[in-house]
This record gives C-alpha cells, structure tokens and sequence, in this order.
C-alpha cells in the first residue's frame, strides 16, 4: 500500500488466507511496526466492495458481525437478513459475544437496540434469541421431547383458528440443529406433511376438516407467518435441517435474480470462510443443488479485484 499505487493481488494473497487468531496477530504486528492501523489503511487504499470485502476480514468475525448489526439497525429501515444472518441459530457462546461486543463498541445493549427497531411478535422473536438459551450442539435427542414439541407446533398452527407463531418461535429458538431436524422429520411422519409448507403456508379452514377428511387438498386461506417472521422462522428451520446446503443456499439467495446483493455476497463469503472445512462442505453442497460450480458462479456475478477476494476467501489460489 505504501507510495503510488496499490498492490492488490499481494492484499488479497496475504489476507484471504488467514484464520481468526493470524488475521488479529497480524494486525497487532502491522500497528508495531508501522504505527499505523491496518484498516483504515486499506479503508484509503481501495473502494467499493473489494474495500468491504477486506475491511470485514481484517475485523474479524465477531467485530464484523457487530458492525453488519449496527448497520443493519441504524438509519431508515431494517436489513432483515443481516439479522437474520448474524443472531438466528447461532451457539449461545457466540450470541452472548456478540451482545458484549456490541454493548462495548455502541455503549448500548443490543437488545435496546431491536426493541428500538423491530416491533410486535418479529421483536419477541429475536429477544427470545437473544436470550441464548439454545440446547447446546451436545444435548441429545430425546424421542419424549420432541414428540412433545411436534404435538406443540401442530396445536399451535394446524389445529386452530389462527396461530400461536410465538409458540413455533420458541420451539425453533431453543433448539439445536439435531433436534430441529428430528422435530421436522417426526412431524412429516406424523402428519404427513413437510413443516416448512406449515410455516410457508399455515391455513385454518381445511385443518379443521382434516380429521373427517384427511384426503382433502391443502387450500391456501390466510398466511399468518408472513415477512420477516416468517424468513426468520424459515432460516431457523433450514439450517437445523442441513447446514451445508442452507449456507449454499445463502449464497445463491445473494447472486439470484436482477443484480447482485453484493453487501449479501461479501458478508456471506467471509463468514464462511473463517472455517475452510465448513466452506468446502459449501461449496460441495452447492454444486449438489446448482449443478455448477461454486467458483464459476461467483465470477458471473463480480469483476475485478473485488471478484478475486471473492474467489480467494472460498478457497481458490490466489
């Protein structure tokens, strides 16, 4: 970076390459040899999202999550899936990391801060995650449990006018991804029907019918989990159902369509980078779903130096 010009390629071998714990000790050594900040170094070096693409490594995991919340929750209008991205199924280590963080950099509690800025059930929703009481990826499966959350989750949407949603969210809140994908399972076997259509599609007039009917066609009469609510229950659901294969679909989610969601793509990218084993699960996951390669995709969609950041950070040389 120093004197004319900037040597981009040499940013992007050095930083998409690291772990966590390299990228802070490289940090500390730049500032004791230079003085100077290594970030906003590359924040007067380059633009656009290359320079968001390496400011959000060089901050790290958590202080990046931090930073995506703060946006996401400041100015007009929520980015719901930032939220959604940072706080839903994460362990309750990470969410109580975040919280702290985020109290220490914005002098105010996160949970000020949705109450500020979401409202009704969707805030409920996100303060129950933000209570970190998800089981832990540890805590079995026990077939009495979720048994019981299957019955829960049918008397709270099938078997009533109108929904209980805040009894879903509780359910999909405080459990881990083993044994969200059993309740799932357990629920299709019993009911016969795929849990994400209940949440996409959650009627009351033919379940009131089902039981003398059974073979009665699904109508659509109301949607009562709607918008972000319902995303966010969706994403819940999902990820406990294949990680893998959700976070691919993240990706493709921030390609798909007119345009890219390039501030999507970036934040997505790193994140799963930080894990190499996890991103080579992705990327086989994605291949899997897409029927192309990970790589290819990505350069259909970006340019430049902000396209080879991209490549170097799902593990191409670079």
């Amino acid at each position: 970076m120093k004197g004319f010009g900037t040597d981009e390629k040499t940013l992007i071998r050095v930083l998409a390459t690291k772990d966590p714990l390299q990228i802070q000790t490289l940090k500390d050594a730049y500032h004791r040899i230079h003085r100077r900040d290594l970030t906003n170094d590359i924040k007067s070096e380059t633009g656009a999202y290359f320079e968001k693409g390496l400011v959000a490594i060089c901050d790290g995991p958590l202080l990046h999550d931090v930073h995506l919340l703060h946006e996401a929750l400041s100015g007009p209008g929520t980015k719901e899936s930032v939220l959604n991205d940072v706080l839903l199924s994460r362990s309750n280590a990470d969410l109580r990391a975040i919280k702290s963080a985020y109290s220490q950099t914005y002098r105010r509690g996160l949970e000020d801060a949705v109450k500020a800025d979401l409202s009704f059930k969707t805030e409920r929703h996100f303060l129950l995650v933000l209570q970190a009481t998800r089981a832990e990826d540890t805590a079995p499966v026990h077939k009495p449990d979720i048994d019981r959350d299957v019955q829960d989750i049918y008397n709270a949407t099938e078997a009533k006018v109108g929904t209980d949603e805040m009894k879903v969210c509780s359910i999909f809140s405080t459990r881990n991804d083993n044994q969200i994908r059993a309740i799932s399972h357990e629920y299709q076997q019993r009911y016969a029907r795929n849990l994400e259509d209940v949440i996409r599609r959650v009627c009351f007039f033919p379940y009131l019918l089902a039981p003398r009917f059974p073979s009665l066609p699904m109508l659509t009469v109301s949607q009562e989990f709607s918008g972000h609510m319902e995303d966010a229950l969706l994403y819940q659901l999902r990820r406990g159902m294949d990680k893998y294969m959700h976070q691919a679909s993240l990706l493709e989610d921030a390609m798909a369509g007119v345009g890219t969601k390039d501030h999507l793509l970036v934040s997505r990218v790193v994140r799963f980078h930080w894990d190499r084993s996890n991103m080579a699960n992705v990327r086989g996951a994605y291949e899997k779903r897409y029927r192309t390669n990970l790589a290819a995709r990505i350069k259909g969609e970006t340019s430049g130096d902000y396209e080879r950041l991209m490549l170097g950070c799902i593990g191409e040389p670079v």
